[in-house]
């Protein structure tokens, strides 16, 4: 995305945040693309909204959820919103504090929704989610393939990369030896 247009981005959705949560806790709201956090895939942006809490877990965990509990409204608001953008947009909603209070891990709230158009749901019948960590070689090579054209998320990357592991002749070998090694496994 352009630098102006991200900027012009970023101006409706804090206006839209202020106007949608008045009198709402925010610490700072943030419009994140590509680049910016390893989280984010290609032709996404993050529309991350942090919101005050202490720093002490029990306190931090109960002014996330009541402030969660507050806003499903405004929440619902701000995604439709976002639906409208030209690009794939993820709403995160997270605890902040003093630098260094806001962990991974910590309380989150991400609302995914793709634009119209962007193709079948990331989840489905038949489909589980899975979650891998990867190092910044492996999700080059996942952005790599969603910038080629030939997968559309990371998720859509990783399943094109099973599908090719599944054709190659010597992965039925494995899978026969993988059987045979179960057989023996249950006789003993």
């Amino acid at each position: 995305m352009e630098p102006a247009e991200l900027e012009r981005v970023r101006e409706q959705f804090d206006q839209l945040v202020r106007e949608r949560l008045p009198g709402a806790p925010i610490e700072r709201v943030e419009v994140l693309q590509y680049g910016d956090d390893p989280e984010i895939e290609p032709g996404q942006l993050l529309a991350r909204v942090v919101v005050t809490a202490p720093d002490e877990e029990p306190e931090r965990l109960r002014v996330f959820e009541a402030f969660h509990d507050d806003h499903r409204a405004a929440f619902r608001d701000l995604r439709n919103e976002l639906d409208k953008l030209p690009v794939r947009a993820v709403l995160q909603f997270t605890a902040g504090g003093s630098p260094g209070a806001c962990v991974p891990g910590g309380p989150m709230l991400k609302l995914i929704h793709a634009r119209a158009g962007a193709g079948p749901a990331p989840d489905g019948p038949g489909l589980t989610p899975v979650m891998a960590r990867l190092g910044p070689e492996d999700l080059e090579t996942l952005d790599t393939l969603i910038t080629a054209g030939i997968a559309g998320s990371r998720a859509e990357a990783v399943r094109w990369a099973l599908a090719r592991i599944r054709e190659r002749p010597a992965f039925e070998l494995l899978r026969a030896r993988t059987r045979e090694i179960e057989e023996l496994k249950s006789q003993f």
